[in-house]
C-alpha cells in the first residue's frame, strides 16, 4: 500500500501543472453544498436513521472519484493526511478537556469500567479474532488492528446519546466513554505500530539497535504527557489570570484553546515526545485547571471541530472506501462482523458485573460501541507514520467495519434507544435509573 501511495501522490503532483483549476473549484464548490445542504435539513434529521457521518460518507462515495469524480482527493494526497492529523488534535485536545475528573470520578462509574477493564479486554479478543482471520497477520499486525478499532464514536449513534428518555446514567456512560477512549486506545495503538514496523526495519539495511527502539517509544509516551500536562496547565492558569485581570475578550477564548492544542503537539514532537498523546493529557490539564465557564470557547470548538469531523467523514466515503474495496474478502466481512458484536460486547458485559445493571443493558451499552471517526483517524496516523507489514489488509479491515458502523448503528439507534427507554421507565428505582450528574463535563468545552 505504501507504494500505491507514493504512486498516486507522484501522479498527483505532475496533474497540478496541467490546469486542474476547474476541478479543484468544482470540488470545492461540491464539498462547501454539502455543508450547506446538511445545514439547512440538519433539525429534519434530528432524531431519525439519518446520521451526519452516514450523511457525509454517501456524499464523499457519490462525489469522489469512483463514482462522479467531482472530488478527486485519493488515498495519496497530501491534503487528506493533514486533515487527519488536524482533526485528531483538536478532537483529542477537546474531549480530553470537557471532562470534569472530579465529577467523573464521584457519579460516572460505569466508563471508567468501560475504559479500564472493557478496552484491554477488547484489545485482547480483538487481537485473538484478528489472528483468526487472518492468518498472514503477526502478532503485532492483529494488536494493531484490534487497537485501531478499540475506540468507539458516540456520533453514530447518536439517536442514543441525545434521547433524554433514555436514563441519563446510561446515555453519560457511552458519552463520556466514546469522548475519553481514542486518548486511552491511542498509546496502544503507538506502541503495536512500531513492534509491528520493526519487523520491517529489521529486515532493512537501517534498522538500528534495538535499544533505540526501545528508548524512542519511552520518549513518546513519556515526554509527551508531560509536555502536554505542562502547557494545558500553564494555559489554563494564564487564561485564568487573565480574566481576573479583565485583559481577555470573550471571543479570544476559541482561538486561545485551539493554539494550545497544536501547541502542546508542537511543543511535544520538538522534545521527541508524541504529540498526539500530549494533545489529550493538555486537554486533561486544561479542562481541570480552568474553573471557569467558558461557553463561545465551547462553541467555538463545537462548530470547528464539526467542520473538521463531517469533512472527514466524507473523506472516508470518497478516498478510503473506494482504495480498500479491491481487497476487502469475506475474512474482512467477517471479522467487521465479529467485531463490531462479540468483541465489543462481551468486554463490556464482564466490565460491568457487579454493578447491579439487568443484562438487557449489558447489552444496549455493548451493542453501542460504534467504530467511527477514531478508527479512521487513527489507520490514517499509521499509513503515514510508519511502515508496516500487511498494511492493505489493516487498512481494509478498519474501513470495511467502520463502514459497517456507520450504516448499522445509525439505523438501530431510535428504534433501539425507543425500546430501550421504554424498558427501563417500567423498571422503576433501579442501577439503570440512578440519579447522576447531567454531563461529567467542565464546562468548558465539549467534543464536536
Amino acid at each position: 500500500m505504501t507504494a500505491r501511495l507514493t504512486e498516486r501522490a507522484s501522479r498527483q503532483a505532475l496533474g497540478r501543472g496541467r490546469g486542474t483549476g476547474l476541478v479543484d473549484f468544482i470540488a470545492i464548490l461540491t464539498v462547501t453544498s454539502a455543508f450547506i445542504v446538511y445545514g439547512l435539513i440538519s433539525g429534519r434529521i434530528r432524531g431519525s436513521i439519518f446520521t451526519g457521518p452516514m450523511l457525509f460518507t454517501a456524499a464523499g462515495l457519490l462525489a469522489g472519484s469512483a463514482v462522479l469524480g467531482l472530488v478527486p482527493v485519493d488515498l495519496g494526497h497530501e491534503g487528506l493526511h493533514t486533515l487527519a492529523e488536524i482533526t485528531l488534535i483538536l478532537v483529542l485536545f477537546s474531549d480530553a478537556a470537557s471532562i470534569d475528573l472530579e465529577q467523573l470520578r464521584r457519579d460516572h462509574d460505569l466508563p471508567v469500567r468501560m475504559l479500564l477493564l472493557g478496552m484491554p479486554l477488547s484489545i485482547a479478543l480483538g487481537t485473538a479474532a484478528a489472528v483468526l482471520f487472518f492468518t498472514d497477520f503477526g502478532p503485532w499486525e492483529a494488536a494493531l488492528l484490534a487497537a485501531i478499532l478499540a475506540p468507539t464514536d458516540a456520533a453514530l449513534g447518536q439517536a442514543v446519546v441525545t434521547n433524554h428518555t433514555v436514563p441519563v446514567r446510561i446515555r453519560q456512560a457511552l458519552n463520556v466513554e466514546s469522548g475519553l477512549n481514542d486518548g486511552v486506545a491511542l498509546p496502544f495503538v503507538l506502541i503495536f505500530a512500531s513492534l509491528a514496523s520493526a519487523g520491517v526495519a529489521s529486515a532493512s539495511a537501517e534498522a538500528g539497535d534495538p535499544a533505540d527502539w526501545l528508548t524512542f517509544g519511552v520518549m513518546q509516551v513519556v515526554l509527551g504527557p508531560l509536555a502536554g500536562a505542562l502547557v494545558g496547565y500553564a494555559g489554563a492558569k494564564a487564561i485564568a489570570f487573565c480574566y481576573r485581570k479583565g485583559w481577555m475578550a470573550t471571543s479570544a477564548e476559541g482561538i486561545v484553546a485551539l493554539a494550545l492544542a497544536f501547541t502542546a503537539f508542537g511543543f511535544a514532537e520538538l522534545v521527541h515526545g508524541n504529540g498526539f498523546i500530549a494533545a489529550f493529557v493538555g486537554g486533561l490539564f486544561f479542562g481541570n485547571t480552568l474553573k471557569q465557564k467558558c461557553e463561545f470557547l465551547y462553541e467555538f470548538t463545537e462548530t470547528e471541530g464539526t467542520i473538521l469531523v463531517l469533512a472527514t467523514f466524507m473523506a472516508f466515503g470518497g478516498a478510503m472506501l473506494p482504495e480498500a474495496w479491491s481487497d476487502v474478502t469475506v475474512a474482512h466481512l467477517g471479522f467487521a462482523l465479529v467485531a463490531l458484536t462479540l468483541v465489543r460486547i462481551l468486554p463490556v458485559c464482564l466490565s460491568l458485573l457487579g454493578t447491579g445493571l439487568r443484562p438487557v443493558t449489558w447489552g444496549f451499552l455493548g451493542w453501542f460501541g460504534p467504530r467511527g471517526l477514531a478508527s479512521v483517524l487513527f489507520v490514517l496516523l499509521v499509513l503515514e507514520r510508519v511502515e508496516v507489514p500487511n498494511e492493505a489488509g489493516i487498512f481494509a479491515a478498519v474501513v470495511v467495519t467502520v463502514a459497517l458502523s456507520i450504516v448499522l448503528h445509525g439505523i438501530t439507534a431510535v428504534p433501539a434507544a425507543r425500546r430501550y427507554a421504554a424498558l427501563t421507565r417500567k423498571m422503576g428505582p433501579c442501577e439503570e435509573n440512578k440519579p447522576v450528574s447531567e454531563e461529567p463535563f467542565s464546562g468548558v468545552m465539549r467534543g464536536p
